[in-house]
């Protein structure tokens, strides 16, 4: 790794923990030949699989527009962040377990959806209603119903 510093190639490890659950590798550097230290931190990178959308198109996976409609769902909800970034990560498991190179978007929705019913029912409504596209009422208090009719899945 270069030192960025002065550049150099020729730096060492003088510390590796694991953070992020495990997840990254933070390792403290020295560089030889200025003496400056720094950190660097190594994750694997693991291939998602394209989605194919309604309309047949394919888009890669982004994490951050999956991100920001989570985001949306719990605007002003009390849901923490580590819960937000753990139901993240399952998300993205979920999709590399299914080993396809690609998978409808569909079931990153219902995925989603999944995840937001266990973090709050308030999101999992608003989600289902704009992922859904309801176009009137019954349909949210259907939406609303199925939740009081299963028992609570937190």
């Amino acid at each position: 790794m270069h030192c960025p510093f002065c550049a150099d190639t020729d730096t060492r490890v003088i510390d590796s923990r694991l953070v992020s659950d495990g997840s990254q590798v933070r390792r403290r550097r020295e560089c030889s030949s200025c003496g400056e230290r720094f950190t660097s931190y190594e994750v694997a990178e693991l291939v998602m699989p394209k989605l194919i959308k309604q309309g047949g198109t394919r888009q890669p996976f982004d994490e951050q527009k999956l991100r920001n409609g989570i985001m949306r769902a719990l605007e002003k909800r009390p849901v923490s962040v580590e819960d937000i970034e753990q139901a993240i990560t399952q998300i993205k498991s979920g999709l590399r377990a299914t080993g396809e190179r690609e998978i409808p978007s569909q079931q990153l929705g219902e995925m989603v959806m999944t995840a937001l019913r266990k973090l709050d029912d308030v999101a999992y409504v608003r989600f289902a209603s704009v992922y859904r596209r309801f176009k009137d009422v019954q349909e949210f208090k259907t939406a609303i119903d199925s939740l009081a009719d299963e028992p609570n899945q937190k």
